[in-house]
């Protein structure tokens, strides 16, 4: 492919990522898919420039708002803007590429040659920025991460915008850590060890997991060390009751049902619930290859499911990872932080406190109730630990020390009630946990 018609994928791409509010590497897999003449190479640059666009768009539109041009932010518009500000590409060498030929993008309109004009040798970042513009981020987020982050907010807001790496949870249920990283390493995987997470692994450089024996016998997940550290504090072990509340895709259903056994059998009842019956039938084909088919599956049909009423106080440990905005996720889908309003944020608020209450009624006397957020925002996590609280006097919190001591141990030594995690302070994306027991 020309550089020109990489430029028109990647438009193309961009279109349905922001007229569909899907996650941009879903859109680009499904893209490039139907286009096998993509060689690696060209994967490589459209998704590069994917995701610079996206990880810019502030900025970039900061600057398509000021160029003199009338032209709206958008794909095309976003793209000539990243040209001339980042690649410093003149005005004639954008023209080459929007040549109309070739697959390439359309021939510039008369409005887009202004654009490139007024932008060439212009600084992307420039200091008239608002701090949420240059840091990329809703302006209207400013106030809850100031409050959290104080004079960190720029370190903080700037390693979320950055690429994530690739960690792996090694499946105890069916190998160590030590054998899985030797497996990988004679497929000519290279891995690390993760810092925080004894049973994960941090890929070194670029690899395809998809097509290895490791992942395909069931020995390793791709799961960030962030999601591993929260299945461990739950403290799951053989023999208990264990309920992950909000399944999603399974991914910590996966990492409980490890807990709780070994030699390829869980000990104890393990189920996954969800609101969503296809999310639910999705997760089957994981639990297989994981060797956790004794995992019980079940579509959560409001307060007065009858399933649920039986598991009333019976509980050892009910994970509760509740839907959110994903605010600790944006270096996974850095298009996300442009989903959410102040009313969608009250909305998944109220959500959040009807599950944080239905799932404390499973938990039994002395059992323990998780509650976790991908988000970093108070609203979410702080302040609805305090409204549960509030309501629940026979939960007391557990101190987050209490809990890393019982659960990992190791380097990491949190402090007070709860744990927040974040690309900054410990290269995980963004998590909030907290934990309390049933007195």
């Amino acid at each position: 492919m020309t550089p020109g018609a990489r430029i028109q994928a990647a438009i193309e791409i961009l279109e349905q990522v922001w007229s569909r509010n899907q996650a941009a590497d879903r859109v680009a897999d499904m893209y490039l898919k139907k286009r096998r003449y993509a060689g690696s190479s060209d994967r490589r640059g459209i998704q590069g420039t994917l995701y610079e666009i996206l990880r810019r768009r502030s900025r970039l539109d900061w600057w398509v708002e000021r160029s003199g041009s009338s032209l709206t932010a958008g794909p095309r518009s976003r793209l000539i803007a990243n040209l001339a500000l980042s690649d410093k590409s003149s005005p004639n060498q954008i023209a080459t590429l929007f040549s109309g030929q070739n697959h390439c993008p359309d021939t510039l309109s008369e409005t887009e040659h202004r654009l490139a004009d007024a932008l060439y040798g212009k600084p992307l970042n420039h200091s008239n920025m608002p701090s949420s513009v240059a840091l990329e981020y809703p302006e209207w987020m400013h106030a809850s991460f100031s409050a959290l982050w104080g004079d960190k907010l720029k370190t903080e807001i700037s390693a979320l915008n950055q690429t994530a790496p690739v960690d792996i949870r090694v499946n105890t249920l069916k190998t160590t850590t030590e054998a899985a990283k030797s497996e990988l390493k004679s497929q000519f995987i290279e891995t690390e060890y993760t810092p925080l997470s004894p049973i994960g692994l941090r890929l070194i450089g670029k690899a395809q997991l998809g097509g290895t024996k490791a992942f395909r016998n069931g020995l390793v997940e791709v799961q960030d060390e962030g999601s591993q550290i929260l299945a461990l504090l739950c403290g799951a072990k053989p023999g208990m009751l264990v309920i992950d509340y909000c399944a999603g895709a399974g991914g910590k259903t996966l990492a409980l049902a490890a807990s709780m056994g070994s030699n390829r059998r869980i000990d104890g009842q393990l189920f996954a619930c969800d609101i969503s019956q296809n999310r639910i039938n999705r997760m089957e084909p994981r639990l297989k290859r994981a060797g956790a088919k004794a995992v019980q599956r079940h579509a959560l049909m409001g307060p007065d499911d009858l399933w649920l009423k039986k598991l009333y106080k019976s509980a050892d440990r009910v994970l509760v990872d509740v839907p959110c905005t994903g605010t600790g996720a944006w270096r996974r889908d850095p298009n996300a932080k442009w989903h959410f309003t102040p009313k969608n944020l009250a909305d998944i608020c109220a959500q959040q406190k009807t599950i944080f209450s239905n799932a404390a009624k499973l938990v039994k006397l002395g059992g323990r109730l998780i509650y976790a957020t991908c988000s970093l925002l108070h609203e979410e996590n702080e302040q609805q630990l305090f409204d549960f609280l509030k309501h629940h006097n026979d939960f007391k919190l557990v101190p987050i020390e209490q809990v890393w001591s019982e659960t990992i141990g190791g380097e990491l030594s949190p402090t007070g009630s709860c744990l927040r995690l974040s690309p900054a302070s410990t290269g995980t994306d963004g998590f909030f946990c907290t934990v309390l027991e049933r007195a």
